[in-house]
């Protein structure tokens, strides 16, 4: 057995725009829903829901079957965590909270085989290797793995040109809500300073030849974003759009029941 192509990786390589849900129920059964809608991507969150090794696994499984690509946010920049989650089977990583180059070139290296990296060899133990049964696994595996570094924060933007500099990055995503907060606007997302520093961020990682994503469940701003060059945008959160469905469906049978409606700007 050889080792798969990641075609997200290429897809971003190659310009292409990639649409994406997030999944915030923890659930194998629900990503494996999504999964088979047609998104792009599908964002395995370990940072703000109570995943598991065990449960993020299971999601992996689910959603194995079909072509949409899991991303999986790992809930910290921890070699220990990152090299668990390539073992199970990630390709593709989205870490959070990175703040410098240094977090950049240390997420590189939790990530790769040496001599690039320090992540540490057992495929016989791996999944990601089928057990040993990739023959060119570790030949390959560096090359197929995209590492997307989450940029939230004030500090972070204005270390923004030497992360993108950083050998071995992919992507930058942009945290709004996160971003809004650091600067000032935690309740104000869409505050016209938050969009001003999305906008110059999205177009200086384009201009350093790496892919910028962002989540927006503002369809208008999400398709604006889109628009400016950003190429992998998660639309949507599976527990927001289950709560916003139901309640809207309640509403029409409660008076006192108030529809839920998208803030101007907001991630979720």
């Amino acid at each position: 057995m050889k080792h798969p192509i990641n075609t997200f990786k290429r897809a971003l390589q190659n310009g292409e725009a990639q649409i994406g849900l997030w999944q915030g129920l923890a659930s194998p059964y629900t990503a494996e829903l999504c999964a088979t809608v047609g998104y792009d991507w599908l964002l395995l969150d370990c940072e703000h829901v109570p995943n598991t090794i065990q449960t993020t696994l299971a999601q992996l499984q689910a959603v194995a079957a079909h072509q949409t690509a899991p991303v999986i946010r790992p809930a910290w920049n921890d070699p220990v965590e990152l090299k668990r989650l390539l073992d199970i089977g990630a390709q593709n990583l989205l870490v959070p909270m990175v703040q410098n180059a240094a977090e950049a070139r240390a997420a590189v290296a939790s990530v790769h085989y040496p001599p690039k990296g320090i992540r540490g060899v057992g495929t016989a133990l791996a999944r990601a290797a089928r057990w040993g049964g990739v023959s060119d696994y570790l030949a390959r595996a560096n090359e197929e793995i995209c590492l997307l570094c989450q940029v939230e924060t004030v500090d972070a933007l204005g270390a923004l040109d030497e992360i993108l500099a950083v050998d071995g990055v992919d992507g930058v995503f942009i945290g709004p809500a996160d971003l809004a907060a650091s600067m000032g606007h935690i309740q104000n997302p869409g505050h016209p300073d938050v969009r001003a520093a999305i906008k110059d961020a999205i177009l200086r990682i384009r201009q350093a030849g790496k892919a910028p994503g962002i989540l927006q469940s503002d369809i208008t701003q999400a398709k604006h974003y889109l628009d400016m060059g950003a190429q992998f945008v998660a639309v949507g959160v599976d527990a927001v759009l289950l709560r916003r469905a139901a309640t809207d469906l309640l509403s029409h049978f409660k008076d006192e029941i108030n529809t839920v409606d998208i803030q101007s700007g907001s991630a979720y």
